[in-house]
């Protein structure tokens, strides 16, 4: 619809006249020039609409709970939560969450339980939550598969902090897509996707990252502490050691045998490196 106003035209009319001009020529142009603006704005709004990322809370603190969504909320995550171990599985398996924190001492199912029956389905992500300071228990949950460990008690923020870099490492935010080839090993970046010999291998989130940053540097040794920092975002002090458990894991994965790998190395006193040249 288009409409040309003629100056003179107004001029020529009488105050009366130009208003009923107005009201009878540019009025409608108005409402429809307001109708394609509004559905316009309808279609943008739908285009720029972007799914959330679903975080469950397994964790029998009620309190807790509620502080940890709040938070996680305005992270602008959506959050569901159980009470109770078997619930939190169940509700894992319908919902198929981002990432699960989960609490080691839970009723109805333990902790460790619950994440060894994830892992053995997915890689979802899982942090551990716990009142558990041994280091033998965060080197269980890690062995299981779990990305993180948190000991209670903790800042809700550094909840989110850890959150948001396990997702990252998880792969949400990859635009890059790059290729690695060793041997027989080869590595999506992009995709986050390990295969040997064309078969895929499954890994965490944490196990990737640890691949990655290794296998980009071949030769290059790496501290555990290094390693901590690359895997978490950050270095927590006496967390170095379970740097250990992902790369006991991430060997029996990709290793065609964990008693002589030819692809991790251990360089006793420091740390860990990828081999440079395979062995034969």
């Amino acid at each position: 619809m288009e409409y040309s106003i003629d100056r003179q035209t107004i001029i020529g009319k009488g105050v009366i006249q130009q208003l009923q001009w107005v009201v009878d020529n540019l009025y409608p142009l108005v409402l429809y020039n307001h109708k394609i603006y509004a559905q316009k704005s309808t279609t943008l709004r739908r285009k720029v609409q972007i799914k959330m990322q679903t975080i469950l809370i397994i964790e029998d603190e009620v309190e807790l709970t509620r502080v940890l969504s709040s938070y996680l909320e305005q992270a602008n995550y959506q959050v569901i939560a159980a009470e109770q171990g078997d619930v939190g599985l169940a509700l894992w398996s319908q919902k198929k969450p981002d990432l699960v924190i989960l609490d080691l001492n839970l009723p109805g199912m333990d902790g460790l339980d619950i994440a060894r029956e994830i892992r053995r389905k997915t890689d979802t992500p899982i942090i551990m939550v716990t009142a558990r300071v041994e280091e033998t228990d965060r080197l269980i949950g890690l062995e299981l598969g779990a990305d993180d460990y948190i000991t209670k008690p903790f800042s809700p923020r550094e909840v989110v902090a850890r959150v948001r870099a396990v997702l990252r490492r998880a792969g949400t935010t990859q635009e890059s897509r790059d290729l690695l080839r060793v041997g027989e090993l080869e590595i999506d970046l992009s995709g986050h996707e390990v295969s040997r010999n064309e078969e895929r291998i499954e890994l965490t989130p944490t196990e990737f990252t640890l691949l990655e940053v290794m296998a980009s540097q071949p030769g290059r040794v790496f501290s555990r502490l290094q390693l901590l920092e690359a895997s978490q975002g950050a270095a927590y002090e006496g967390y170095e050691r379970t740097i250990d458990a992902h790369i006991k894991n991430l060997r029996a994965k990709i290793e065609p045998d964990t008693k002589d790998p030819i692809y991790i190395e251990t360089v006793f006193g420091i740390g860990y490196r990828f081999s440079k040249e395979l062995k034969t």
